[in-house]
């Protein structure tokens, strides 16, 4: 029987060719007939791809058979469907680019990487020591949304700091304004969906002056893993693909609120202006009849 697997994935480390990178990538997912995004940098790569289990596990065995890849992270999750041909229904197309950024922050130049991984960043913990963490220090830890403020509107962590942006690129401008300085001295843990914004996110903060900054391992998908919905995260994760959102469990909190009526629910759709890039948060019962943003003019940029 034919399993439809999504793999999500990144490493940060110094690549001399990205451009060869990704001819070899494309031809390797187009020969296991898998879909997805891949980014390539010069310093490293970040990529979800989906398709039948096997050929997932092909592609994992042999992209980690090229040593700079050896290490990298690495999360599983169910995928929706294959359609007749095998292909995953949960990405539209098989798309692998070379940027500036393998995650856009709009810094390049600020970013240092090496075999290790990113220069500067913050300390690293499981989600074990994220909750041990908050059982010594209490309401002194901040949990630090590095998403999109519309990916916290459905699942954060409780209590969580969420800055007000549209996009990663964001976080810079946002960091520079002063609006978190007071937050300097406390002990900051960023979070985000797989650990690749937080990697960058938290060299940021270090580099302005923010002294404790940790980045949970592997993100909030690593810690839902762990704990489900028994432990600091509440309500569903929002993700990059058809599925939209995923819960961790049968009895995830549902926190959102329908744009249009209030009522709870962690439905997400795309507004129907091609211009617009706001993602909404629509009960079932007003999806069809809300398609367009009704808070803001303008998500073009």
């Amino acid at each position: 029987m034919a399993i439809p697997k999504i793999l999500l994935y990144y490493v940060f480390t110094p690549l001399a060719d990205p451009d060869a990178i990704r001819l070899w990538q494309r031809d390797l997912c187009a020969s296991l007939n898998l879909r997805g995004r891949i980014l390539i940098s010069k310093d490293g790569i970040n990529g979800t791809v989906g398709g039948e289990l096997d050929n997932v596990k092909r592609y994992l065995r042999t992209t980690r058979e090229y040593a700079a890849f050896a290490d990298m992270d690495v999360k599983w999750s169910q995928g929706t469907g294959l359609d007749d041909d095998g292909a995953s229904l949960d990405f539209p197309k098989l798309s692998v680019k070379v940027r500036d950024e393998i995650v856009s922050f709009g810094a390049p130049d600020e970013l240092e990487v090496d075999a290790s991984g990113v220069i500067g960043g913050g300390t690293h913990v499981t989600p074990e020591q994220v909750n041990e963490l908050v059982a010594a220090r209490g309401d002194e830890v901040v949990f630090f949304d590095g998403r999109n403020a519309f990916e916290a509107a459905i699942g954060r962590f409780k209590n969580a700091v969420v800055p007000n942006v549209d996009n990663t690129r964001d976080f810079v401008e946002v960091l520079d304004s002063g609006a978190y300085d007071h937050l300097k001295d406390k002990p900051i843990v960023t979070y985000c969906t797989g650990g690749i914004r937080c990697e960058v996110l938290s060299s940021l903060m270090r580099s302005r002056g923010f002294d404790e900054v940790y980045q949970i391992d592997g993100g909030i998908v690593r810690y839902g893993e762990q704990f489900g919905d028994d432990g600091l995260w509440e309500g569903s994760l929002y993700v990059f693909d058809k599925r939209m959102s995923l819960e961790f469990s049968d009895h995830a909190a549902v926190i959102g609120e329908c744009a249009v009526c209030t009522a709870k629910t962690s439905h997400m759709q795309n507004c129907a202006d091609p211009s617009c890039r706001t993602q909404l948060v629509v009960c079932d019962v007003h999806a069809a009849s809300a398609p367009f943003c009704l808070v803001h003019d303008d998500h073009s940029s």
